[in-house]
């Protein structure tokens, strides 16, 4: 399920009267990026904790997260940490979570109340289990596959599920990660706008790392207001959307 399908600012924006921001159409209204891949059975896995993850977890009735895995640090992937605490209550215990070592630097450096060791009066704080992607894992029978990604010059990861692929926020394939992508059914790709863009995909740059992966569907994500959903849909080709808060995908997945 896509939780969120917008940029860092969220669609609409704060003081924007274009047309896309007043729009009445609930699939050009994107909170921040994040993805719930439930796997009946194995696991429930949470991708980035975007700071609307409260209102996420409440529109779409999320229950329980078994794992997170972070895709980088940047604050509108990671600020909703602290909600994880809910997420403890109904799990009790720690939620295991993985990031590469610079995403969980600069995680202890934003949230250092919960890492550095000072007992606090109050409220509590999250209880998490650090662990350090250096390569595929299994969590909970689910397999995963980083692959790595490039946002500007920054290094940041998106994740291979069996025939499904989620590849935000980046403007490059690393070379390594061509051959990880290769026969993927379903793939998620950042296109943020039409116009290029230093760091993300615009939606012609998209467009032809879909041509060159050819999975059967493509769905956009991390998209500015610049895109309006039905017409940016009605000029795409055949098998390609823009993806939208709240979609549902049936995808296989490798399990254990």
């Amino acid at each position: 399920m896509f939780l969120g399908t917008g940029t860092s600012h969220g669609v609409p924006m704060i003081g924007c009267t274009c047309d896309v921001c007043r729009s009445t159409d609930p699939r050009d209204t994107r909170l921040r990026p994040s993805i719930y891949v439930d796997v009946p059975d194995y696991a429930t896995i949470l991708i980035d904790t975007g700071p609307d993850l409260r209102q996420q977890a409440l529109t779409y009735g999320l229950t329980h997260v078994d794992a997170v895995l972070f895709t980088h640090g940047h604050a509108d992937h990671v600020l909703g940490l602290d909600e994880l605490r809910r997420f403890n209550v109904m799990r009790d215990g720690p939620i295991p979570c993985y990031a590469t070592a610079p995403t969980w630097d600069t995680l202890r450096r934003t949230f250092h109340y919960i890492f550095d060791g000072v007992p606090r009066m109050g409220g509590g704080i999250p209880q998490l289990e650090v662990h350090e992607i250096a390569g595929p894992l299994t969590l909970q029978g689910v397999r995963v596959v980083p692959v790595p990604l490039w946002h500007g010059a920054m290094p940041v990861l998106g994740f291979r599920f069996g025939d499904f692929a989620y590849l935000t926020d980046c403007n490059r394939l690393a070379d390594e990660a061509w051959p990880l992508v290769e026969g993927v059914d379903t793939l998620v790709i950042d296109a943020l706008r039409d116009r290029p863009h230093v760091t993300h995909f615009s939606l012609d740059q998209a467009l032809d790392v879909i041509a060159r992966i050819k999975p059967r569907r493509a769905y956009t994500t991390h998209m500015t207001h610049d895109l309006s959903h039905a017409e940016t849909n009605a000029r795409l080709p055949a098998g390609v959307e823009l993806a939208y808060d709240g979609l549902v995908l049936d995808v296989r997945v490798d399990v254990e």
